[in-house]
């Protein structure tokens, strides 16, 4: 198997955003299948040759490619390419206003014997590149359709294992301590399973990641502080002796003109697993949305690792974009996964052209298969911390599925002070790289820790939903040299905590009264608090944190606001997805009627999106129904 190789000599040639129709009276849009299965392809790269513009197909294999009057009537060259079929080229006279050109693709047996795969699994490579497999129980007639060109591969996918957070007792343990985060991969991820009509592995449904994927309305930063703090109190929909406590964080938005300029080095694996269309094409057409966010003061270079790994842009300003887009055009996969080596030497790039006021960051692509070199867990985290502490953050993208290291993804981005997302399909590149780019990109807070102290006096005992992997020791909180999350530019944080009121009856702790101290009345000092919300960060250059705090009131609304409700039917949804013992009475129909109610504006459609995975859901029973 030949190693990737791009030639530093690039032509200078501008690549249009995917998906972005350029200015121009003449449209020239189609379709992009399978020529067996007819199966819509997705991220094929389509190409109008004499005009330099080119787009990737969205999920419906669709393209639209807009031209300047100036062609009408004449000849041009569309083509269309994509990893494990043949390339196409067609020839077509623009005599209208609006041509239409479909392509069949036809798979390209030798480029796919040089995709290594070990192992027998139920999943077969030609599902990967986008095609149905049948059956996965009956692989003989599949194989024997596919003649001999595919081999079967395991699946590989990797996840923490993750306990539901339980309630504890707020006069044994008053204080409670935890790492905010703003990772959203988890949900992407579920929704890349529920699309297939697979219910997702419990431990892949992280609930804050989940609820953290939507944005809120909480009130702008208006103090020193990077980001605002807001509460609020409302009954627990899914128990309705219980309250539910919303935290909410806002960062400081940073407009695209005004952020620090950004020394980039995009990492790349383009290994023999990235061959699929959901995996190095995808990447590809996600770093063309990045590339035109890029100012001219901004630089980006790009290394790539498979069998080795070798620098293929030399650090690049942003006013050139057509030579950064051409780059990462040129990228194809093969060869094995040397990790280590590659990222240490994106590490040496960013190192070298240190930017002492800007974003120095490394943006990792990959789908977390590091299996050849120095790539155990231990060494690359002591790696990224060194190199955290020198000031160059660690962002992580996963892509694809089938082989997807989740565990060992979301390890790399929280010690490398970065993010962590999936990206399932084009719009969610457009959403992490367009409309999230300054949370992307720019850290206003690192190390950040929330602690949380319950008066007895209202709180018979609590529990914190989801973060059950970034739970902190208590005396974490005020210790400056334990790593902790980090916040970006723009970006909102919501924690939710469950209560039980003092008074409701029923012990949730399941601790029985001690043995040997006495039984504990009620607190000295009444008051109208229900909790304390203390919060500790550092800026993104400091080394030592800042302090502020906030007092939650004692409050029984029935009813919380329209973006509480609407949290809250994502926390129910995720608990029923992993099938927690504290759902309560949520069901998916309680979902789908508390989200419904409260999708509001819905900039982007996101809400709505929400509502309709939900009825997805509920249509392939993948959630069972609780017995009475």
């Amino acid at each position: 198997m030949k190693p990737a190789f791009v030639s530093l000599a690039l032509p200078l040639l501008f690549f249009a955003p995917p998906n972005q129709e350029q200015q121009g009276t003449i449209l020239v849009a189609g379709r992009v299948s399978d020529s067996v299965s007819s199966v819509s392809l997705q991220a094929v790269n389509v190409r109008v040759i004499e005009a330099g513009a080119s787009v990737g197909t969205d999920t419906a294999g669709r393209y639209r490619i807009n031209l300047p009057e100036r062609y009408l009537g004449r000849e041009i060259a569309v083509s269309a390419r994509a990893i494990g079929y043949r390339a196409q080229q067609k020839l077509v006279r623009l005599n209208t206003d609006t041509v239409t050109v479909n392509f069949a693709m036809i798979v390209d047996a030798n480029r796919l014997q040089e995709v290594v795969v070990t192992g027998v699994g139920t999943t077969y490579s030609r599902k990967v590149l986008g095609f149905s497999t049948g059956n996965p129980a009956s692989p003989a007639p599949v194989t024997q359709q596919l003649r001999g060109r595919y081999r079967p591969v395991d699946n590989t996918e990797s996840y923490d294992r993750l306990v539901d957070n339980p309630f504890l007792g707020a006069r044994d343990n008053p204080l409670s301590t935890f790492s905010v985060d703003v990772d959203r991969a988890s949900y992407s991820n579920i929704r890349r399973f529920i699309a297939e009509g697979q219910r997702p592995p419990k431990d892949a449904v992280r609930i804050e990641e989940l609820v953290n994927y939507f944005r809120y309305e909480y009130p702008n930063v208006e103090t020193r502080h990077p980001f605002s703090v807001t509460t609020d109190v409302a009954r627990t929909p899914w128990h309705s002796e219980h309250l539910l406590v919303r935290i909410g964080l806002q960062a400081r938005r940073v407009p695209l003109e005004a952020m620090p300029p950004s020394n980039l080095v995009f990492l790349v694996d383009v290994s023999g697993s990235m061959q699929s269309p959901d995996r190095l094409p995808l990447v590809k057409r996600a770093l063309q949305v990045l590339v035109q966010q890029l100012r001219e003061e901004d630089r980006v270079a790009m290394v790539v690792y498979a069998g080795a790994a070798g620098l293929v842009l030399p650090p690049t300003s942003g006013a050139h974009k057509g030579v950064i887009l051409a780059a990462i055009e040129e990228l194809e996969a093969g060869g094995s996964t040397a990790g280590g080596a590659g990222i240490r030497l994106a590490y040496d790039v960013a190192r070298q052209h240190h930017m002492p006021n800007g974003n120095n960051r490394v943006i990792l692509a990959t789908d977390g298969d590091f299996n050849v070199g120095a790539s155990s867990d231990a060494e690359m985290e002591r790696l990224i911390e060194e190199k955290r502490q020198q000031g160059t953050f660690l962002s992580v993208l996963g892509f694809g599925r089938g082989n997807l290291k989740d565990s060992k993804m979301e390890k790399l981005a929280d010690k490398g002070n970065g993010n962590y997302a999936y990206i399932d399909d084009l719009a969610e590149a457009k959403k992490v790289f367009g409309t999230e780019i300054g949370g992307t990109l720019l850290t206003v807070a690192k190390d950040v820790k929330l602690q949380v102290e319950f008066n007895p006096e209202h709180v018979e005992s609590y529990r914190l939903i989801g973060y059950e992997n970034r739970m902190l020791r208590t005396e974490d909180f005020d210790d400056d040299r334990k790593d902790a999350g980090e916040i970006g530019a723009g970006h909102t944080v919501t924690a939710f905590y469950e209560i039980v009121p003092s008074g409701a009856g029923k012990r949730e702790t399941g601790v029985e009264p001690l043995r040997y101290q006495p039984a504990r009345t009620a607190s000295p000092t009444k008051s109208n608090e229900l909790m304390y919300v203390k919060l500790r960060y550092k800026l993104p250059d400091a080394s030592a944190s800042r302090w502020l705090d906030h007092v939650v009131p004692v409050s029984y609304a029935y009813e919380g606001s329209m973006d509480m409700r609407f949290a809250a039917s994502v926390a129910a949804f995720g608990m029923l997805l992993r099938d927690s013992e504290y759902r309560g009475t949520a069901t998916l129909e309680s979902v789908l009627a508390m989200a419904r109610s409260s999708v509001g504006e819905d900039e982007g459609g996101y809400r709505a999106e929400f509502v309709r995975l939900v009825e997805r859901v509920r249509a392939l029973s993948l959630v069972a129904v609780k017995e009475k």
